[in-house]
């Protein structure tokens, strides 16, 4: 470093604009990415070569050393004259590999072309280079191509440049829109956190619950709503047999909504030793609808199926109506089971002068927390000794906390990974009544207020008066506006993404919402960001995807802490339309190897079914840069359904001083348009009925609605249901459509159900769009 270090330092105020590090809002147009296709990281140990990404780069202290190395290499071949001329150019061209952006310099983001052998230079840079160092590029490359340009400025410079100036070297070192924040977790204008996602599994039936069994295999169950669990290995495959199969036993159905079914799944916290399971499930009884707890043990024979003879119940609590089931089993760090029941159903917890939910008598409503230990002789649960109601009277002793409506979904913070902050928190979704959904941190002996409240406002007037209620309030509610069905999430702790430590992450099954809060550790408030799948270039990495299903039913962490949840189509426990996705911040990773684990070999008895990801990255059009396509947003009329009127509408977009309506003489009823993006395959969808153009309400908006609006205007797929005015609010029209449901055969969306023509209880901010595919059915009929 010595021989060099004069001309080294000299490049290095490039620089002083990188280095920042603290979570914080990003453009959503950056996409650093390394050569791995990855995203850049924070080098565990201090780099000694490439120093100005010692701080946040590609190269790790081992990548470090190989391009020093390198550079040595070279540079011995040449005299004092090369070194004083050339060491510093060498230097930089080197250390582009460590970029944040090494992928784009490299010409790497896409993974099927070849990368270069020398970054991609600014000219003028290039003529620089040339001018002093030409004699050096046979021991930087051994591009054929630059080899033949090697004596010739211009083509050598014009097939080594990248034209635009923003983006490339050592230009792009001064584009404070790629510097400023770089390795910050990315959101839009609206404060939305950019993140993608990675398909994990598909076509289960309504996936509810995925858990891991801590004993070093890292596989995952996935259990579904009627009464199947799924083994999958670590690399994805699915063993053809199930690990448990209760189909028999358990109480559900095939229409849309209903919440009973297999519900939870726990493994002991000794699994790895004892083998023991606990399922929450619904059954009947006779005519009596009830909910059962029980216990097994996995096969002796094959440790990826359980010993179906084994099932011990541990518990059974009467339903007195088929909804507002519970469902959630977890063991928290006491080694006790906890259970989360609903308030037994209907609406407004009518059972009994103040509710199940307030009576500590009954077992609905609440948080129970029990003993399973050594149960193998004796009762088949025992009393923790200091569960806080064991002496009261006439209540029962199972009761940890009460005033609950139906949890869905609860999870214990694993902690910090280094501080250990937050350790054993249980944060549970408690879905609402008819205003307000609500994230709670369980405690003991706590009253979570319903029925007397309903989020942070009151309910029941009269209980919510009493001085006798001291309930605790939500860390965070939310308005139907926004959602009608929390589903709680996890706080992430995962090694892969340090970015996402400390954020909880969770979601609303009705508006497919995914949402984020994050603590104040000083105030102890919560503030709250909601989550958007990257657009643009931002999830443009292999395998990722910027999609999901709308009903966000649940959510999980695997062995090693990283996170993912469950979404599906069709809400309906016969729907094979239920993915697994895992959720990814593009933004920054862990560094190479500091996440890697060894799991446990797994004895495999049961054929393997190889996994195939269906889902696909949407909404990215690339000009000949890679850079996202620019445009004129103009709103795209839609006459018909014919390939005609589509090519007519096509040919007209490019004639001026000619409103839609002289384009479009005659609109029939049904017709549809979208509008709100310059591209013709996506934007707000608006619908034409009895003379009026008015918006979508996007109330069980679905990919079949979709699809049935994508036909219509002449293409052969939707690739997204958008929610949440995702292409802006049409508030200058009437709201004509809502809770439209399509079976996918129509040919309008007012030949599906609907709640009728005017009739509404939604706002623009819930305008639906599409995202349809561009290769059109009029298009592919051409060839």
């Amino acid at each position: 470093m010595q021989r060099c270090c004069g001309k080294i330092t000299s490049h290095l105020w490039l620089w002083s604009t990188l280095l920042f590090l603290t979570l914080c809002f990003a453009p959503v147009m950056l996409h650093p990415q390394c050569l791995d296709f990855k995203p850049p990281f924070r080098p565990q140990k201090e780099l000694e070569f490439c120093i100005m990404y010692k701080e946040f780069g590609c190269c790790d202290y081992q990548k470090d050393q190989e391009l020093m190395s390198k550079y040595y290499q070279i540079m011995d071949n040449f005299d004092y004259s090369g070194y004083t001329s050339c060491a510093g150019f060498i230097f930089d061209l080197l250390c582009q590999e460590c970029s944040p952006y090494a992928a784009h310099l490299f010409d790497a983001e896409d993974p099927s072309t070849p990368v270069r052998t020398i970054p991609g230079l600014c000219s003028e840079y290039c003529f620089q280079f040339w001018n002093k160092c030409s004699f050096t590029i046979p021991f930087l490359s051994g591009d054929p191509y630059i080899a033949n340009f090697k004596e010739n400025q211009t083509s050598l410079c014009h097939y080594l440049e990248i034209q635009d100036k923003d983006y490339c070297y050592p230009y792009l070192l001064n584009n404070q829109q790629l510097t400023q924040n770089l390795g910050g977790i990315q959101v839009n204008s609206d404060g939305c956190l950019q993140l993608c996602l990675e398909e994990v599994a598909n076509g289960l039936q309504n996936p509810l619950a995925m858990v891991h069994a801590n004993d070093g295999t890292h596989r995952f169950f996935v259990a579904e709503q009627v009464g199947l669990v799924w083994t999958y290995l670590p690399d994805r495959s699915k063993l053809e047999r199930p690990f448990l199969n209760i189909t028999q036993a358990v109480l559900t159905s095939s229409w849309e909504g209903d919440e009973r079914g297999f519900l939870g799944l726990a493994f002991h916290p000794k699994y790895k030793y004892n083998g023991k399971l606990y399922v929450y499930y619904s059954v009947e009884v006779g005519f009596d609808e009830r909910i059962r707890i029980s216990e097994f043990h996995v096969s002796a024979n094959d440790m990826n199926e359980v010993d179906h003879t084994s099932e011990r119940v541990i518990l059974e609590i009467d339903e007195p109506a088929s909804n507002h089931n519970g469902g959630q089993l977890l063991f928290a760090d006491d080694g006790y089971l906890y259970i989360f029941t609903g308030d037994g159903g209907m609406a407004g917890d009518p059972f009994g002068k103040y509710g199940n939910a307030q009576n500590k008598s009954a077992l609905l409503g609440k948080v129970l927390r029990i003993d399973v230990d050594d149960n193998q002789r004796g009762p088949l649960y025992r009393i923790p000794p200091d569960n806080p109601f064991i002496h009261e009277q006439g209540a029962r002793p199972e009761v940890y906390a009460y005033g609950v409506r139906n949890m869905w979904r609860c999870s214990v913070d694993r902690g910090d990974p280094w501080t250990k902050n937050g350790k054993g928190r249980i944060f549970c979704g408690d879905v609402g009544q008819n205003k307000f959904e609500e994230i709670d941190i369980i405690e003991k002996g706590r009253n979570y207020g319903w029925r007397a409240k309903e989020g942070f406002s009151c309910y029941d007037k009269k209980l919510c008066a009493n001085s006798s209620l001291d309930d605790v309030l939500p860390v965070y509610a939310y308005p139907h506006r926004m959602g009608k069905s929390v589903t709680g999430g996890y706080v992430y702790r995962g090694c892969e993404y340090p970015n996402l430590n400390g954020i909880y992450i969770f979601g609303d099954f009705m508006s497919g919402r995914l949402m984020s809060l994050q603590e104040d550790k000083t105030t102890g408030n919560w503030k709250y960001n909601e989550i958007c799948m990257g657009m643009g270039l931002t999830c443009a990495f292999p395998g990722l995807i910027n999609n999901y299903h709308q009903y966000i039913i649940s959510f999980a962490e695997d062995e090693s802490g990283e996170l993912y949840f469950m979404s599906t189509a069709i809400p309906s426990a016969t729907s094979p339309s239920g993915v697994v996705y895992k959720v990814i911040d593009p933004s920054r990773r862990a560094p190479p190897r500091q996440c890697h684990y060894n799991p446990l070999p797994v004895r495999v008895k049961s054929n393997l079914i190889k996994f195939v990801p269906q889902e696909t990255l949407v909404g990215i059009d690339l000009d000949h840069r890679g850079e996202i396509g620019a445009g004129v947003i103009t709103p795209v009329p839609a006459t018909g359904t014919s390939k005609t009127t589509k090519n007519s509408r096509r040919k007209g977009r490019h004639r001026k001083n000619k409103s839609k309506l002289e384009r479009a003489p005659h609109i029939e009823t049904g017709a549809v348009r979208l509008v709100g993006d310059s591209r013709s395959d996506r934007g707000r969808v608006e619908i034409y009925i009895n003379g009026e153009w008015g918006t979508v309400c996007d109330d069980l908006w679905t990919l079949v609605n979709a699809r049935v609006v994508c036909r219509q205007l002449g293409f052969q797929h939707a690739l997204k249901a958008a929610k949440n005015s995702e292409f802006g609010e049409g508030k200058d029209l009437r709201i004509l459509l809502d809770d439209v449901k399509c079976v996918g055969t129509e040919s309008s969306l007012l030949d599906c159900r609907h709640a009728g023509v005017g009739t509404h209880n939604c706002a623009h901010y819930e305008d639906a769009g599409v995202i349809c595919d561009s290769y059109s059915i009029s298009h592919s009929n051409k060839k």
